[in-house]
């Protein structure tokens, strides 16, 4: 493959974007009804009175608060569904990226990863959601928008940061009141974590 050219900070429209090549980024995106745009929208005028890194943060907030709770058709709480979404993330890791933890909610995805040489971040989240896209809706029998066409990313600032991160994602269906504890989660680095520790421990 031909090398990418990696575009630093950009945008498609309200969400800035880092594309940095091999740096460790925590990206999310969600179904195509997960969110009201209108509600964005409010937000947006709401947190322009605050400067732009407190504005980002609250935003940050909210989306997320708001993404914990399932609303929309949560079509990735059917197994089938999400068992192609986790396919699809797994099927080239250590290939085209590093997979560092990862979690499947009901209607969002969090992956923390690093791209390999050569493949830019917006390239890989449009394989992933491209082909998830497409069985999903042939499963479900259904027809247009599956994902959010736009996601979130924050790349990885230090080492704090990437475990804090990992902390994050593989809480967050505790946080969201789906399961007791991370290694619960099936869909989920949390518990494949805990099964391989557990496998090195009796070998």
């Amino acid at each position: 493959m031909s090398a990418e050219t990696f575009r630093g900070w950009h945008s498609r429209g309200y969400i800035p974007h880092f594309d940095g090549g091999e740096i460790p980024q925590m990206v999310t995106f969600r179904l195509a009804d997960s969110f009201p745009q209108a509600m964005l929208e409010t937000w947006k005028e709401e947190l322009s009175r605050l400067p732009k890194p407190a504005s980002d943060i609250e935003r940050r907030k909210r989306i997320e608060a708001y993404l914990d709770k399932g609303f929309g058709s949560a079509w990735l709480k059917e197994v089938r569904v999400a068992e192609i979404v986790q396919k699809a993330l797994l099927h080239f890791d250590n290939k085209r990226y590093r997979i560092h933890a990862w979690v499947i909610m009901p209607n969002h995805v969090h992956v923390l990863l690093t791209p390999c040489p050569g493949y830019a971040l917006e390239r890989i989240l449009q394989a992933w959601k491209s082909y998830s896209a497409k069985e999903a809706n042939r499963l479900l029998d259904r027809s247009g928008h599956f994902w959010q066409e736009d996601y979130f990313d924050r790349y990885i600032r230090n080492e704090d940061h990437f475990f804090r991160a990992i902390e994050y994602i593989e809480s967050n269906p505790v946080k969201a009141g789906l399961c007791e504890k991370r290694e619960d989660w099936k869909f989920g680095s949390g518990g494949h974590r805990v099964g391989m520790i557990e496998q090195a421990i009796t070998t």
